[in-house]
């Protein structure tokens, strides 16, 4: 059986499941205990756990990291709840050069069961240095992993998954979609990391996105079906590790693919993805790989012209079709 969940009331499910279950969770954060967080995920669990356990924080991203880190390396299993992923920044040392390395540095013997839930991307005209998508960031760096879920049953079941890993994770989040429903299924709800998911299958072209550009994708392809496009939406769910197999088949069926991210184009993550199915999957393309993906610039403040820096549904549209109607690669070289 399953029920329909906001995004914001699976991610507190999980969160409450696993401080059950392992007394060694905590979370920490600004404005998470008595306010319930900013986008009310922990809204009733100081009542339920304590000030131990659930505590408020000063505006201090760099000493909430450092003390998340050191509290995973002494045996506890933290979340640190940044407000926007924006101000990690601060904390970049602690996740960089601790957090990440620290497997390595004891050889193998130590262990970082550290969680970072964040959230981010555009929406709502909070400006440059509270919008930014960086998941490459984190993606660039061996040693953490990261998860980025589209739907609330995802939120709930990556989460979960993240509490129990030995090695820290970066548990992005977008502000979007807090306030969106899905079905959550009853009982013990865990998704593995690595495991990507099909949003939505399909035979003509593969549309590759994740987090709040899944929605996008989801109704790009149903315009597209209006036209006779039977499109397939790919969603890795997680970027470290990534589910190269599930996007591999699909390239093969399809045979032509779209890459859409909400993050700036140059160095970011679709990028990276249409460089591995170039090299592994060349022979199933039957014309260039399109990215759909945010501009090369900070995200302005006006809605209006925040609107026009990342990708919309059309964007979307367009670059499926313009890969739908591309001269194949073995006639253009003809």
């Amino acid at each position: 059986m399953a029920r329909e969940l906001m995004y914001r009331d699976a991610l507190r499910e999980a969160i409450d499941e696993e401080m059950a279950r392992d007394s060694s969770v905590f979370i920490i954060g600004e404005g998470i205990a008595e306010r319930g967080g900013s986008y009310k995920v922990t809204e009733g669990l100081l009542e339920k756990y304590g000030a131990k356990r659930v505590r408020d924080t000063p505006i201090a991203e760099a000493g909430m990291i450092g003390v998340g880190v050191g509290a995973a390396i002494a045996g506890a299993r933290p979340i640190v709840e940044i407000l926007y992923v924006d101000f990690a920044m601060l904390g970049m040392d602690m996740l960089v050069n601790q957090a990440a390395k620290f497997r390595l540095m004891t050889g193998g013997d130590g262990r970082v069961p550290f969680v970072m839930r964040t959230q981010g991307g555009t929406g709502g005209g909070v400006a440059a240095q509270h919008s930014q998508s960086l998941e490459a960031l984190f993606y660039h760096i061996p040693g953490l992993k990261v998860v980025m879920p589209s739907v609330p049953a995802d939120a709930k079941g990556l989460l979960k998954y993240a509490l129990r890993q030995e090695d820290p994770v970066m548990f992005l989040e977008h502000k979007h979609l807090y306030m969106t429903k899905g079905m959550v299924p009853d009982g013990e709800h865990v998704i593995e990391f690595g495991k990507g998911d099909i949003k939505r299958p399909g035979k003509d072209v593969t549309i590759i996105a994740w987090s709040n550009m899944i929605p996008r994708a989801l109704e790009a392809a149903a315009k597209l079906a209006d036209e006779g496009i039977d499109a397939e939406v790919v969603d890795p769910r997680t970027l470290v590790p990534l589910d190269k197999e599930m996007i591999l088949t699909s390239v093969a069926k399809t045979n032509r693919v779209v890459i859409a991210q909400e993050a700036v184009r140059r160095g970011g993550v679709a990028s990276d993805i249409a460089s591995i199915i170039q090299a592994e999957a060349f022979y199933d393309l039957d014309a260039p790989i399109e990215i759909v993906a945010g501009l090369n610039i900070p995200v302005p403040f006006n809605l209006e012209l925040e609107k026009a820096s990342v990708p919309q549904v059309d964007d979307i549209v367009i670059a499926a079709r313009r890969t739908l109607h591309a001269k194949p690669f073995a006639l253009a070289a003809e």
